[in-house]
């Protein structure tokens, strides 16, 4: 990789830009050619392919496009550019796992292959979801630790409020609910008995720089066996801020995770132009940011969720591409569109999430109910998509294929005008945090339709 330094020297010195015409008259267009020049086809009818030639050929695409248009840093209206070379022996020589998590939990987080039976990375919880109080965020991740045995690591969700005021970003706010996520999450895991557990969104309050920084005190209880997130802007875009990120963290020599949201709909385009830029995402997170592993959450632009049939197979095909050509562990992030104690919710994470892993992925259990709303989140979600994501392992493209093209049916013409469900208050106990027993027939009921489908759940 490129150290953080040389980064920068690029972002100074790269060639000028205006955003407008690097997004329109750049990236836009190549994408579509590269689109063409590979032949890279989104079939309708097969929603997770089986076809190597087609996982490869997107690979290539993606990287053709790093190569011929770099990265843009927003800050400086600049273009970081590589040669191919430099972008091929950093993938050659890129880090193929990352050491997370401490003592009894200690795990190590290495890639996968399509259709590979090695169990997947799980990693549970809010997906950074916002919640209303202290209170709600420590029963949360209480729980996620307590009812999924098979988590990996533990996603928090994001403070709202610091006592009666709203957290501003950049503001002394900010800092103080950083400071209070690390905390919290650390001592609800405790509680559940499962200390060692990583927090791999570290700080999911932390909007900037400086907030992250202010979290990685030892005294507030995060490690370096956490894992820690840069974003990466949408498309193939970073800023000083970000970067900032990427030189305090590869300074205190920690795990590093790009992760990205290609916009369907957007200057990528369809679905083949989605596939191929969620794909160049991951080469850009190598380059730029030294990443031992990344995250990856295609979303529509109409319906700022990722359960289309047409982002299932961008899902796929990212990860098949990735996993077939690097050795960077790459995960799946998703956003829903219904909301808790719906069946439609459990239906979209069981689609995406076993395409997903028969495609050779990991997971990180997504944002429910697009993760728009304040506390519409419930332990039963991610233990939910957790068992299934596990139960895939194994599973042919295939055969995931006609799964999935089975279950699609049960929510899609909902997406656009999904149920929003119910908030953690209405679904949960106060004092225990416990889902209710709705919550839970609504599981049972939807966990048996899958595995009535074929997947073999463990328990």
């Amino acid at each position: 990789m490129l150290n953080i330094l040389e980064i920068t020297r690029r972002s100074l010195e790269g060639k000028p830009c205006l955003e407008k015409d690097y997004d329109l008259r750049i990236f836009a267009p190549r994408v579509q050619e590269l689109v063409k020049e590979y032949d890279v086809t989104y079939d309708p009818n097969i929603v997770i392919s089986s076809d190597d030639g087609l996982a490869d050929s997107v690979f290539k695409a993606a990287f053709d496009l790093i190569v011929e248009i770099g990265v843009f840093n927003k800050d400086t209206e600049r273009v970081i550019s590589f040669t191919e070379k430099e972008v091929r022996d950093s993938i050659n020589t890129s880090f193929d796992h990352a050491l997370l998590g401490e003592g009894m939990e200690q795990r190590t987080l290495l890639p996968r292959k399509p259709e590979s039976k090695e169990k997947p990375w799980i990693f549970a919880g809010a997906g950074g979801v916002t919640v209303s109080s202290e209170n709600v965020f420590m029963k949360l991740v209480q729980n996620y630790a307590e009812l999924i045995p098979i988590a990996n690591a533990i996603t928090t969700p994001c403070l709202a409020n610091v006592g009666d005021m709203s957290i501003r970003a950049k503001s002394p706010l900010e800092i103080e609910g950083s400071i209070r996520t690390v905390v919290l999450g650390r001592e609800a895991l405790r509680r559940a008995g499962r200390p060692g557990l990583p927090i791999m969104n570290a700080i999911g309050t932390a909007e900037s720089a400086i907030a992250l920084a202010s979290g990685l005190h030892p005294d507030f209880g995060l490690r370096k066996t956490d894992g820690y997130m840069i974003a990466q802007l949408a498309e193939l875009k970073t800023d000083f801020d970000l970067l900032n990120r990427a030189a305090l963290l590869q300074s205190l020599n920690v795990p590093i995770a790009g992760i990205h949201g290609p916009i369907y709909g957007g200057f990528a385009g369809g679905a083949e132009g989605t596939a191929i830029t969620s794909t160049a995402f991951h080469i850009m997170a190598i380059m730029t940011l030294g990443a031992s592993w990344t995250l990856c959450f295609p979303i529509h632009l109409k319906y700022t969720s990722s359960s289309t049939p047409e982002l299932i197979w961008v899902a796929s095909q990212y990860l098949q591409a990735v996993s077939r050509n690097t050795q960077v562990p790459a995960l799946y992030y998703n956003y829903t569109a219904a909301g808790p104690c719906t069946e439609m919710v459990l239906y979209e994470f069981a689609a995406e999430f076993i395409g997903g892993i028969s495609s050779g992925g990991s997971i990180e259990t997504g944002g429910v109910a697009r993760g728009k709303y304040t506390d519409y989140l419930t332990p039963i979600e991610p233990m939910f998509a957790s068992e299934v994501a596990y139960a895939s392992a194994g599973i042919t493209r295939d055969d995931a294929n006609e799964i999935v093209k089975r279950i699609i049916p049960r929510f899609a013409d909902r997406v656009g005008d999904p149920p929003r469900g119910k908030t953690f208050q209405e679904c949960c106990d106060p004092v225990t945090g416990r889902p209710s027993k709705e919550c839970y027939e609504i599981y049972e009921r939807v966990k048996q339709e899958v595995a009535d489908l074929g997947v073999r759940f463990l328990y």
